[in-house]
């Protein structure tokens, strides 16, 4: 087996005489080394954050700071989703099976989705608390509660260095993102702290609670949205059906039109293409179809394709083997 994180394209031209068909196919997978690198880093992470999270408990029940006692829900919630970044990226490692032709690659993808929706939880959850806060403003010993944030500031810094990189994987995304809120969550402890010591208004953490919320805020609904995308078969990042269909007629000699295109991402690195190709009668099918799938990795980025052949007309018979490709373009 191929050990490195690299999806390796091969192309399989079948025949089919009988329906004048023949199919450009592209699909392999290769996992190990990078894969492995990611598990490592989260393994680790999940592991000291969830430490962390007692100690942070154990402070905020001693210090009386129902910021710090709040910041350790918030880690808790952190702890159990970096378990399932990591269970999710070991199982996307598995080789595809009969059962699932693709393997587990979508696992991650689903990963980030769930992640995304926790951490917009915890958002809610915080501006509920940061309101009861404001209307029943509760005491605290201000040193402890320093002390054990700027622990959790280093503590976050570090495994916000640890999982920085790599965020094509949206599951490694999702986790630097749970850790750059548990290190927000830790500052507006400490400088709630500070400014409790300091003036004595314990207003101050609900407020900065709520910016922190903000700031949450602001990095999950993008990776909602996104890793939604991907799961509902969305077409890739700026590809255009159209564009493609009528580059593909202009570039390959013997090419005539293309329909029935088709375009979605197996995770948000690897974009997948079906579609029709109908060539003139005299056109080499062998060479159009090596034309067709260069000009798609070429100027397209596209690695995994399958192409229909149609020497005549379109061998689907329904109405939209006629309709132009951009209205067909995704699901």
């Amino acid at each position: 087996m191929d050990h490195s994180h690299k999806h390796v394209t091969n192309s399989h031209d079948h025949h089919d005489h009988g329906h004048r068909q023949e199919h450009g196919h592209s699909h392999s997978h290769g996992h190990g080394h990078g894969h492995g690198h990611a598990d490592g880093r989260l393994g680790i992470a999940f592991w000291v954050i969830g430490g962390f999270t007692i100690v942070e408990a154990v402070g905020g029940w001693w210090s009386g700071s129902l910021t710090l006692l709040a910041d350790a829900g918030h880690l808790f919630v952190d702890t159990l989703a970096l378990a399932l970044a990591y269970g999710a990226q070991r199982l996307a490692r598995r080789p595809a099976s009969h059962h699932r032709s693709f393997g587990h690659s979508r696992a991650g993808v689903l990963a980030a989705f769930v992640n995304s929706l926790v951490l917009l939880g915890i958002v809610v959850a915080i501006i509920v608390e940061a309101g009861m806060r404001l209307a029943h403003p509760h005491p605290i010993d201000a040193s402890i509660a320093l002390g054990v944030a700027a622990l959790g500031i280093a503590v976050n810094l570090v495994m916000a260095a640890l999982l920085h990189g790599d965020h094509g994987d949206m599951n490694l995304r999702a986790a630097y993102l749970h850790v750059l809120s548990d290190l927000l969550g830790a500052a507006a402890a400490a400088a709630a702290a500070l400014i409790v010591m300091g003036t004595g208004w314990l207003a101050a953490d609900a407020w900065l609670s709520i910016f922190v919320t903000v700031l949450i805020g602001r990095s999950a609904w993008p990776l909602l949205i996104h890793s939604a995308h991907v799961l509902q078969e969305g077409a890739p990042d700026g590809f255009d059906a159209e564009q493609l269909a009528v580059r593909l007629v202009a570039a390959v000699p013997g090419v005539m039109d293309v329909h029935h295109v088709h375009a979605w991402s197996l995770t948000p690195s690897e974009p997948i293409l079906t579609l029709h190709a109908s060539i003139e009668a005299t056109a080499d099918a062998a060479m159009t179809l090596a034309a067709m799938k260069d000009v798609i990795v070429r100027e397209f980025g596209i690695r995994h394709s399958t192409i229909q052949i149609e020497p005549s007309e379109c061998a689907d018979a329904d109405h939209s083997c006629g309709q132009p490709a951009a209205s067909l373009a995704s699901r």
